[in-house]
């Protein structure tokens, strides 16, 4: 769901004359709230007596390190291929598959510990 936040959010950025670079850091943080709401809500059963805006806070510095791999694929892509409208698609993909797997142990194990610790079979 973030992946599609992000692109969504990226194709209108662009088409709105943003660059893309400038338009990728909007679409990240806009697929990260929607990751996070879909974390607390469904994946990790959030703990409701916990502050929302704090867990949101710790998901959002989590989610930076991920992030910051995304980018990092993203503006390869961005820089390997100089043409085509689904350049900055294929740039969301690479970020996307890219920062998952650090995003989601950084969730698992910081964000969300407790709720995993107490549904270790989620």
């Amino acid at each position: 769901m973030g992946f599609v936040v992000d692109a969504i959010v990226l194709y209108a950025l662009l088409a709105c004359s943003l660059n893309y670079f400038v338009g990728r850091l909007v679409s990240f943080f806009c697929a990260a709230y929607v990751t996070w709401f879909i974390n607390r809500r469904f994946t990790f059963a959030a703990d409701e007596s916990r502050s929302a805006f704090r867990e949101w806070a710790n998901y959002m510095a989590a989610m930076s390190v991920g992030g910051l791999v995304n980018f990092a694929a993203y503006y390869t892509v961005m820089s390997v291929f100089t043409d085509g409208k689904l350049r900055p698609l294929l740039a969301v993909a690479a970020g996307s598959i890219a920062g998952m797997i650090v995003n989601f142990v950084s969730a698992k194990m910081w964000v969300f510990r407790q709720q995993w610790d107490r549904h270790p079979n989620i």
